[in-house]
């Protein structure tokens, strides 16, 4: 009879970004642990707070089926010696799979040559409660930490210490120890409100009750809801707006158990402080949220969750006013401090500051950048690009940028602004850090998009010249991000600059040989996966346009997206696999030159030379205004005479000359849509 399983782990508080990722991770192998080990089960739900990570599973089987599976062994020659006795390898197989040497088999197997040894493996059926002992701990043990610790003499790791283990299964416990704790059914509530244990079950109902009622909110999206109720709350009682910040709500979910929305200000004279820091300095610093007017104008409020209720919220809200008051009051001191030099000042320290041990230092790299700017600037941006370059890495040394990091670029720009520099030069040093990740604002300037280009192509270029590249585990330079950046810019200016070129370019600032070519690949790889991904074009649509180039990335892009629109014909099919054939009968045949229209005498052919003549200065026009669409449009009246063409005619005749003719009218044809795309790469 089927049942449920419940199971807690305890520890000391997790890292927000810790246990998010680790529910996720739950969320995905829990249903894949539990079918590799022949266990049927029904739905999976996980919970989490900053002191505990939680799975249940409803209807979970109460033991494994009989196991009957056809087991392939070694090849029979290395099986069976030549007087037909079994060898080492035909022995230890059986022994393996429990079976006897006598019923081994011989059998052809699929995509293999040959014969090989084969057996029927059988297992009887375990226990749920037994095969749950083994499974869980191993579960728990492959969470992929970003960090792990240590807290007493055994050789064992997680990302916080374990104080305790629920694990329940149809009401009975499951015996197992996991980091030193042995399992059982007593959890523990709030660590102020309700410290003490509490005996569970082991239902799902029940254990969200039971812990709601100890003050502490399991479900991850009732307590993120709870989170915003507060702060609307907040809003009704101050008739000031709380700033929208989802992440930030994300990361305060993983950081409190029962969340109280508490309300405090600051001292009104710290507005005159940019309002980037005075938010940096409440949400990097304190994780508060900023308030603003109706009208949005920052004000002197703020809102905060507090983890537990407290007799006296006027205590809870003086503490955290006194915390922000210091912030913002070191905040103002380094803002004057900064402002005594001017950005040219600060600018020339970067020569002593290191970017990477092989690649020079900062001030080297910001020569760097604004080189490499030059040869692509847009008429009219090239003052502001040279002059934005040589200053958008300045507020790097500053004090500000030194105690609130995420405002690099930001600060460069207020001083920047205050010292006189062009608008134009002010967004573009804000602008070039953009975009700092996935789904992140782009430069709406010529400037800004330029120099962030530049800045990410040399960054880019300078790491695959010293051997760090991305690899599957590791991206320390932040490559992938780095490229993404770059195609997404030139994607959202529609800029026609070659990839190629950039590169190069880039490539001629190194002392460091570049690999040019595995740069180049690399971007192809990552426009490849913005275009599938991001704008969920067809992968093999992609591909075929990707092959027919990739460096001019907004015409790859538009390509991409007309391959795709030919897929929602009704006869994408044998358009696509038409083109195809004309495509593949090429590959290894020279053919030079227009055909002989005089020179073609079959019906099929001539008739595929006119069908051809009809359309394809019509198809060479929109090619070269950039409508694929239209294009493919016009060329898919080549469809029938290309299938009338390979039913009737033999290209490869034994005549070299009409061969030739043949050969120079596909290619005629390929030439038409080889500019647009590969259909090779078509899956039809």
């Amino acid at each position: 009879m089927p049942r449920e399983l419940l199971v807690e782990v305890g520890t000391e508080e997790i890292p927000a970004g810790f246990a998010a990722a680790a529910l996720a991770d739950l969320a995905r192998r829990v249903p894949e642990r539990l079918a590799a080990a022949r266990l049927a089960h029904g739905a999976v739900a996980v919970y989490g707070t900053p002191r505990r990570l939680a799975v249940s599973v409803v209807d979970v089987a109460d033991r494994q089926p009989d196991l009957a599976e056809r087991v392939v062994g070694p090849p029979v020659r290395a099986a069976y010696d030549a007087d037909g006795r079994p060898t080492k390898a035909a022995i230890g197989f059986a022994a393996k799979n429990g079976v006897d040497v006598a019923d081994l088999e011989r059998a052809e197997v699929d995509g293999r040559k040959g014969e090989y040894v084969v057996c029927t493996r059988r297992e009887a059926g375990q226990p749920a409660l037994a095969v749950l002992a083994d499974l869980i701990p191993s579960l728990l043990s492959d969470i992929p930490w970003p960090k792990q610790m240590r807290w007493h003499w055994r050789d064992e790791a997680f990302a916080r210490p374990v104080h305790w283990v629920v694990a329940i299964y149809g009401g009975e416990v499951v015996p197992f120890t996991f980091r030193g704790v042995a399992s059982g059914r007593m959890t523990r509530g709030h660590r102020f409100l309700a410290p003490g244990p509490i005996e569970l079950d082991g239902d799902r109902d029940g254990y969200l009750r039971a812990l709601r009622k100890a003050f502490v909110v399991a479900d991850p999206a009732v307590r993120r809801d709870t989170i915003r109720g507060e702060l609307r709350r907040i809003e009704e009682e101050t008739g000031a707006r709380v700033r929208r910040d989802d992440a930030l709500v994300d990361e305060v979910c993983f950081l409190v158990e029962y969340p109280v929305g508490v309300c405090g200000q600051f001292d009104a004279a710290y507005l005159d402080v940019p309002e980037e820091v005075i938010v940096s300095a409440m949400r990097s610093h304190q994780r508060y949220f900023a308030m603003e007017t109706r009208d949005g104008a920052l004000t002197n409020r703020f809102a905060t969750i507090a983890g537990t209720i407290t007799r006296d919220v006027d205590v809870v809200r003086q503490g955290n006013e006194r915390v922000l008051a210091a912030r913002l009051a070191d905040a103002r001191f380094f803002f004057e401090e900064d402002r005594k030099r001017s950005l040219d000042e600060w600018a020339e320290r970067l020569d002593g500051v290191v970017f990477q041990a092989k690649l020079g230092t900062v001030g080297a790299k910001v020569r760097r950048i604004a080189r490499i700017a030059a040869t692509f600037a847009p008429a009219g941006s090239e003052a502001a690009v040279a002059r934005a370059a040589a200053l958008c890495k300045a507020d790097l040394v500053t004090h500000m940028v030194g105690e609130f990091p995420d405002l690099q670029g930001v600060m460069g720009a207020h001083y920047a602004r205050l010292a006189g520099e062009p608008d134009a030069v002010c967004a573009a040093i804000r602008e070039h850090y953009l975009p700092r990740g996935a789904g992140d604002a782009l430069p709406q300037t010529d400037a800004g998009a330029c120099l962030a280009i530049a800045d990410r192509i040399d960054t880019i270029a300078g790491c695959f010249a010293v051997g760090l590249t991305p690899t599957g585990s590791a991206d320390p330079y932040a490559l992938r991000r780095a490229a993404l950046g770059v195609l997404s810019i030139l994607l959202d200016r529609g800029w026609r600059v070659g990839l190629d070129a950039l590169v190069r370019a880039a490539a001629a600032e190194h002392e460091i040989a570049v690999p040019v070519d595995d740069v180049l690949e690399f971007l192809r790889v990552r426009l490849r996966g913005l275009l599938v991904d991001g704008r969920g074009l067809p992968a093999d649509c992609v591909d075929a346009a990707l092959a027919a180039g990739f460096f001019d990335v907004p015409d790859a892009a538009a390509r991409a997206e007309a391959v795709a629109g030919l897929r929602n014909r009704p006869d994408f099919e044998p358009l696509a696999t038409a083109f195809k054939r004309v495509a593949n009968i090429l590959k290894g045949e020279a053919a030079a030159g227009e055909p002989d229209a005089e020179a073609l005498a079959e019906p099929a052919e001539r008739a595929l030379f006119d069908a051809l003549a009809a359309v394809r200065d019509e198809a060479a026009r929109h090619v070269a205004a950039g409508d694929y669409r239209a294009a493919l449009r016009e060329l898919a009246a080549l469809k029938d005479p290309v299938d009338r063409f390979f039913d009737e005619v033999l290209v490869l005749d034994e005549d070299p000359a009409v061969r030739a003719n043949r050969l120079a009218l596909l290619s005629a044809i390929h030439s038409a849509f080889a500019r647009i795309a590969d259909f090779r790469h078509l899956a039809v």
